[in-house]
């Protein structure tokens, strides 16, 4: 049933009058809408969607603790211009950070940062040393929060162990066909395992410490001027305990992919070293001095660790028949595992660890 954006814009505090509406067609999950109003500021309105995200209450009170604790970070900034670097959320009527009617969908509004641009790709390296510096200064000004204050939206979202038991069990259960068209990818995977669990005993021995993390670190989740310079980070339903190297890594293997996520010739799938060194550069700037050594050290590893968990968890669906991810044919999941291996054997040939 299609929402009525206008009456939900209404049923929040906003104290400007709804002109008009499009919707924002970025994101894979929510539904998000551009107000037109006759005020001062426009606004997003989004539809959260409750069939992923199982505590939406629990996630937009992590938002809304984010958004809080990093404008603590600029205490001398006139409201005016904390709206134009901090995600700031509208309260509905009922006063919660949220609107939802009982078996209907879940709502929020924040104020839309004005002449404000988002890249779905990235096009030079400049634009990868902005978005590096983002993500820096978004882990560095929340280095200081309390992450076990935070739910975890998505539980296991990153986690290798539990990936790889996901993983497994598709295995144990392929049909033959789809386990010799995967052969040679398994077989990687087994050479691989060791390897990949690194981080996540890292994480588990207590010797890279738990942080408030993004989760979701493409570069269109990074927001732009219309002179390329960075703004801030922006869709924050992801926020939630985590390492760092989960969003350096994601962010990398978005960024440095010179093909398409789903390209079927492999030959065009390399690794932008280029890419790389500039969000990289960007990154270090904003957090050098509150990395731990072991942190610091295995940030590599962490763009090949997430390359991989993307690899086995398209490969995983494949031997599952393809049932989580969107296909289009039939090995499209086989192709998108492959594209990601070929991502990995290209970085491995670029980067020591």
């Amino acid at each position: 049933m299609k929402a009525n954006i206008e009456s939900i814009f209404n049923e929040f505090n906003h104290q400007s009058k709804y002109v008009g509406h499009s919707e924002l067609s970025s994101g894979h999950i929510n539904d998000t809408f551009l107000v037109k109003t006759d005020g001062t500021h426009n606004y997003i309105v989004q539809r959260i969607n409750h069939r992923v995200f199982k505590d939406v209450p629990g996630l937009v009170n992590n938002k809304i603790l984010t958004s809080k604790h990093l404008i603590s970070k600029y205490p001398n900034a006139t409201e005016q211009e904390l709206n134009k670097t901090v995600l700031s959320f509208v309260k509905a009527k009922d006063t919660a950070f949220y609107y939802h009617k009982e078996n209907d969908d879940f709502w929020n509004v924040m104020i839309f940062i004005d002449h404000s641009i988002t890249h779905e790709i990235v096009k030079n390296p400049e634009i990868a040393y902005e978005g590096g510096k983002l993500l820096g200064d978004f882990l560095n000004l929340t280095s200081d929060f309390d992450s076990s204050l935070l739910i975890d939206v998505i539980p296991n979202f990153h986690d290798m162990s539990s990936r790889y038991k996901q993983y497994t069990l598709s295995v144990q259960n392929a049909l033959k066909e789809r386990l010799n068209k995967a052969a040679k990818y398994i077989q990687i995977v087994a050479d691989l395992k060791e390897e990949m669990h690194i981080l996540q005993n890292l994480k588990k021995a207590g010797e890279i410490p738990v942080r408030v993390t993004h989760n979701d670190t493409k570069i269109s989740n990074s927001l732009f001027t219309k002179n390329n310079k960075g703004i801030c980070m922006i869709d924050t339903d992801t926020v939630m305990p985590g390492i760092i190297h989960y969003d350096f890594g994601d962010a990398i293997r978005t960024i440095c992919n010179s093909g398409a996520e789903d390209e079927k010739d492999l030959s065009k799938v390399e690794f932008n070293l280029e890419y790389y060194k500039a969000y990289e550069k960007g990154f270090l700037e904003k957090t050098n001095d509150s990395l731990s050594k072991t942190e610091l050290k295995y940030l590599p590893l962490a763009a090949k660790t997430m390359i991989f968990i993307m690899a086995i968890r398209f490969l995983t669906d494949y031997l599952n028949n393809d049932v989580y991810y969107k296909t289009n044919y039939p090995e499209h999941n086989l192709v998108r595992s492959k594209n990601q291996f070929k991502l990995i054997e290209s970085f491995s040939k670029k980067i020591s660890i």
